[in-house]
């Protein structure tokens, strides 16, 4: 039995920082940061087809049909710490039974997809193409925070970047996951690569406004990297603890983001709601074929 204070499950049978019941969850989840996105993505679902719209905080779950299959899509808000919170109590609420607190006996895999934004160190993938993450880089540090982290990394790929890049051990040391590959074959026409997911937008990407870095060159040496034939495509702030705590608990994710700036030419576009929902569908169909 998992005790109260490690499982926090609010009166009403919710899962704590949810408040979504276990029935309220599909399968098939849809993540974004951003939780004025979710009714964006709810727009597509079958006409009358929603069953569950519930809130609190900046975490916003709608659960729908989208051409018959049910789809779950939720706002996580920035970064991997919210990350933690969104995929572990996914989690429980597939895999634990919230009446006894046991861990149901059978296992149920989830789906799961974050669509989101980037920023592109590819010089061919301009704003408003799309990315999707084969393999995802995390200067976070969170999944260090569970044990087996080491069969589920490339530690050998590890390595190679800390000593292409002359790694500070100040920082976190980086870890690399690979997203599920049932996943990653459905987008077929999609652009493929590294994603680094950063623990902040300015400095961590090598954005300096007022504070110098400590590594000038940060995201020039990005662009460069590459590891048997897989190279470093873009830059975003989820897709590594969603992907590496998937892997833990033995559940599909990959990230697919629109690409908003484009660090190699500088070039960058702040209306990109159209190229939003372009993913958003492209994303849906491709789920569901």
């Amino acid at each position: 039995m998992i005790a109260e204070s490690e499982l926090i499950i609010n009166q009403d049978g919710t899962a704590f920082h949810l408040h979504i019941l276990p029935e309220d969850l599909a399968d098939t989840v849809i993540l974004v940061g951003d939780q004025g996105r979710v009714p964006t993505v709810a727009s597509f679902f079958d006409s009358g087809s929603i069953e569950c719209d519930k809130s609190s905080r900046e975490f916003r779950t709608i659960t729908g049909r989208y051409h018959g299959k049910r789809i779950t899509v939720l706002s996580t808000g920035i970064g991997t710490d919210n990350i933690d919170i969104v995929v572990t109590e996914l989690d429980a609420l597939s895999n634990i039974n919230f009446s006894t607190r046991e861990i149901k006996p059978e296992h149920t895999t989830l789906t799961l997809l974050r669509i989101g934004t980037c920023g592109s160190l590819r010089a061919d993938v301009p704003p408003g193409d799309f990315i999707l993450s084969e393999i995802g880089m995390g200067c976070d540090g969170l999944l260090n925070w569970y044990q087996g982290v080491n069969d589920v990394s490339d530690s050998i790929m590890e390595q190679d970047f800390m000593n292409y890049m002359n790694w500070d051990n100040r920082l976190q040391t980086p870890y690399f996951v690979h997203s599920n590959s049932e996943i990653v074959a459905k987008f077929k026409d999609c652009p493929k690569g590294i994603t680094m997911s950063a623990p902040g937008f300015y400095g961590p990407q090598g954005r300096s406004i007022r504070l110098k870095l400590t590594y000038p060159d940060f995201v020039q040496k990005l662009e460069q990297y590459s590891y048997k034939g897989h190279i470093m495509s873009n830059i975003e702030m989820e897709n590594s603890a969603i992907v590496g705590l998937a892997n833990l608990l033995g559940h599909n994710a990959a990230t697919i983001c629109c690409v908003i700036a484009n660090r190699h030419s500088k070039k960058c576009i702040t209306d990109y709601k159209p190229y939003i929902e372009k993913l958003i569908k492209y994303s849906l169909d491709c789920l569901t074929v």
